[in-house]
């Protein structure tokens, strides 16, 4: 008997256990959701598993067992304002009115089931032509029909599906993008295609053929390749020349500066021969250099498209907003918005510009900007503040600023985002530039002057030969190639640089500035306990239904918890009746003749003498104290390991803009001067600028709110639960899930420097076997074709399999944690 794919699903050891969620595999609260005799942790796993059973998508399952995730938790989005067709047109590829094209960026996709479900949309969604997944860029793109479905319908089938579109303020203004550099591109074409060709008019003289026999083609093949290399240096590697220009402009011996030496060399001496019939020059070792130094360029930059570094405010803030207007509402986007509208906030919903609170009992929620987890009540006719989140019910909004004028924008305002930083030049390779063309030009003039006295012709042969033989293509080629690799290894692990720079940078750092909220610790689930008398199955009813109507995070973290820990009994005939929330103190509610209270102890109807109790989160039955909460965001996994490895490169501080009520939960792992509580964007931003008086610092932060730090700092990493979204300016991002790996990451960094060292070394080698043929003016056209190439392709199979195997050896290899633990201990740079 065929199995279907569903049954086959129910039947991986994946989903044995009753109690394990049927889509996501993770596990089922007490009570779990029922569908077809099937369990699942929450609604929106139901739903997705529903849509695909009904459209007959179940294979979702079979093609990775890893594929689906729990919906449990996700926030619910209106999508209204994608009705409004300016909206639209911002939004849409292309529309004649009846076909429309438009992609969306999905950070959710990961795997194989994701691509195959999200390329069978036109099967769940009629109207939907195609949908085609870019999955290294994480988006997809729809074409679908205007008669039959809408952008709308189709965004809320992928929310519904788990895969809801970063739709943002972003998306509605014009950008500087940055273009494909196609001019680029031609130039490695074209060195590619001049490098070929040159190699193959030198056959002559690589087969030894007679010059005086021959000398009309050699004449021939000789001027040909003048013309095919005069574009390879003045095209292709025009960008090496003019860089080393400007470095001699400003008394600097960057690697430019002996490379283009080589390339002025070897083309003069080529010319010289040529034209003076004494020989065939070294055009295709011309063209082979610049070749490699093009391709080792593109190896280096091909991972940087993949993440933005650089954000705004823009990228932080929702497309719309609900416009209220003689008791209509209606969504718009917030570029229409002006100073004076008033408008709907609803529950989790940003604030996008400062405003007066009209009506409404408002909670801002402004860990967004500040970092200050806990929501704060502000009454009617206060100001509140752009970035802030509301917590509960619906609240109306006077503007009274624009968007783009509010208080969240004056974060970018500070001088330090203005600065523009060189994200090419390398200091290793200036340092390394600098003393390798003493080192050439030395040698040549010693070459130049010993033979001077003795042969005119074999001085300046000699001396032009060392300049050719010593170019450092194989040092010019080492940064690109291992460090290059450095970043896909990384990027594999979650963990993404801005650019090379950032690699030495790292090696360098000795103090470590750390934000505390969601980067220490994690948003997704709270640390939460319960201190009291056991709870009987009625009290867990009335407390569940005392928690649910409140939007506050503390009832709805004691809510799960309930759902998760407890059975809930029935409600024994009895009704819910007058309950109110009193704002900044907790809810209650009276239930049959039972009185219900859950909140602060002041809240409470006795008081509560221990201060050490105070922060909990009291239940009270018919005045009768039964408990506390204990709730407690918890810190992320590694965090000791990590910190022990900070502490061998210098001083950690924890920079928070929460109050001081976690400072003992944080004093064993920080000294005690090193803890800062209640520190604003500007402290912050301050705290690093003074710090870096004395030292080189790292800063870990996870907010809009560390963008100032983060950009001071002399490496700023951003650790956000989602790679795609929501990451402020920052010189590298680090998935969450790889928080713990950090300490492995950052010595891997420090390691592959030895690793470009050790291709100096291998340089070198080359140098001393082509300078002992130069030195004596015996360095023929065949050597240096030999010799150049062979350096530059060792170099770039060096760098590329040793970072592999050292990249396997750190995050692959079987190695015990305990050996891992002692090799990052062992390396502090």
């Amino acid at each position: 008997m065929t199995v279907t794919t569903a049954q086959q699903h129910k039947h991986k050891p994946l989903h044995k256990d009753t109690h394990t969620c049927y889509h996501c595999g993770e596990d089922c609260p007490p009570s779990p959701v029922l569908s077809q005799e099937k369990h699942f942790c929450c609604e929106g796993c139901k739903t997705v598993f529903e849509i695909l059973n009904t459209n007959d998508l179940c294979q979702f399952y079979q093609i990775d067992e890893q594929a689906a995730f729990s919906l449990r938790n996700q926030s619910s989005t209106s999508y209204g304002y994608l009705d409004d067709p300016k909206v639209q047109d911002k939004l849409l590829d292309f529309t004649d009115g009846k076909s429309s094209r438009v992609h969306f960026l999905l950070p959710q996709i990961h795997c194989a089931s994701c691509i195959w479900l999200l390329e069978k949309l036109y099967q769940i969604l009629p109207g939907v032509y195609s949908s085609k997944v870019h999955f290294s860029q994480k988006k997809i793109h729809i074409h679908y029909d205007e008669e039959e479905t809408n952008l709308r319908a189709i965004v809320e089938l992928l929310a519904n599906l788990g895969y809801a579109p970063a739709i943002n303020l972003n998306n509605l203004e014009e950008q500087d993008k940055p273009k494909i550099d196609r001019g680029f591109y031609y130039k490695l074409g074209y060195a590619g295609f001049a490098f070929g060709n040159i190699m193959l008019l030198s056959f002559p003289e690589y087969l030894g053929l007679n010059l005086h026999q021959d000398q009309f083609f050699f004449k021939l093949f000789g001027y040909l390749n003048i013309l095919l290399v005069l574009p390879v240096i003045f095209f292709s590697g025009i960008d090496y020349l003019r860089s080393a220009w400007v470095g001699l402009k400003h008394q600097e011996l960057n690697i430019d500066v002996p490379i283009s030496i080589g390339i002025l060399a070897l083309f003069g001496r080529s010319v010289f021969e040529i034209i003076s019939h004494t020989g065939a020059g070294y055009l295709d070792s011309l063209s082979g250099l610049v070749l490699f130094l093009l391709i080792g360029k593109w190896f280096q930059q091909k991972t940087y498209h993949q993440i933005a570094f650089d954000r705004d405010y823009r990228s932080y803030f929702p497309i719309a907003a609900n416009l209220s207007k003689n008791g209509i509402i209606k969504t718009i986007t917030l570029d229409q918005l002006v100073v004076g509208d008033l408008i709907v906030v609803k529950n989790q919903e940003l604030i996008p510009a400062d405003a007066i609170i009209k009506s409404g009992v408002a909670k801002i929620d402004y860990s967004f900007v500040t970092g200050e987890s806990d929501p704060i009540a502000i009454p009617l006719g206060e100001k509140v503040f752009a970035g802030g989140r509301q917590v509960g019910t619906d609240i109306e909004l006077t503007l009274v600023k624009k968007v783009s004028h509010s208080y969240l924008t004056q974060l970018w305002n500070d001088k330090i985002f203005d600065k523009k930083q060189d994200t090419k030049a390398s200091t290793l390779a200036l340092k390394v530039g600098k003393y390798f063309t003493i080192f050439i030009l030395s040698v040549a003039l010693a070459t130049l002057f010993y033979w001077l006295p003795k042969d005119t012709s074999i001085a300046f042969n000699a001396f032009t030969a060392v300049l050719i033989i010593a170019c450092p293509c194989a040092v010019a080629l080492a940064i690109p190639f291992i460090f290059g690799n450095v970043l896909t290894i990384l990027a594999k692990q979650q963990f993404f640089l801005k650019n090379t720079n950032v690699i030495e940078a790292l090696s360098s750092v000795d103090a470590v500035v750390m934000d505390k909220t969601g980067t220490l610790t994690t948003r997704k689930k709270n640390n939460i306990a319960f201190l009291g008398k056991t709870l009987n199955s009625l009290e867990v009813w009335m407390l569940k239904e005392a928690c649910g109507p409140s939007n506050h995070p503390k009832s709805q973290a004691i809510l799960q918890y309930l759902e998760d820990h407890y059975e809930a009994g029935d409600q024994y005939g009895l009704k819910v009746r007058g309950w109110q929330e009193v704002i900044g103190k907790g809810v209650e509610t009276d239930i049959g003749h039972h009185k219900v209270k859950v909140g602060a102890a002041h809240f409470m109807d006795s008081a509560i003498n221990d201060k050490q109790k105070q922060e909990g989160v009291y239940i009270q039955f018919n005045g009768q104290i039964r408990g506390q909460f204990l709730i407690q965001q918890p810190i992320r996994d590694g965090l000791a390991p990590l910190i022990d490895y900070f502490k061998q490169l210098g001083p950690i501080h924890l920079l928070s803009g929460d109050n001081e009520r976690e400072r003992s939960y944080f004093t064993p792992y920080f000294e005690e001067n090193n803890l800062h509580f209640r520190q604003s964007p500007k402290d912050k931003l301050q705290f690093i600028k003074e710090l870096q008086k004395e030292d080189k610092v790292l800063m870990l932060g996870d907010g809009l709110n560390d963008a100032g730090a983060l950009q001071q700092s002399d490496v700023g990493i951003v650790i956000t639960e989602n790679t795609n979204n929501f990451t402020p300016a920052s010189d590298a991002i680090l998935a969450a899930q790889s928080f713990k790996q950090l300490p492995d990451l950052i010595q891997f960094t420090k390691k592959s420097i030895r690793l470009v060292y050790g291709a100096y070394a291998f340089a070198l080698l080359y140098n001393f076997i082509g300078l002992s043929f130069a030195v004596q003016g015996e360095l023929s056209p065949i050597v240096a074709a030999i010799l150049m190439p062979l350096s530059s392709i060792s170099i770039a199979l060096y760098g590329t399999l040793s970072t592999q195997f050292m990249g396997w050896r750190i995050f692959d290899s079987p190695a015990t944690e305990a050996t891992r633990i002692k090799n990052r201990a062992s390396v502090v740079t």
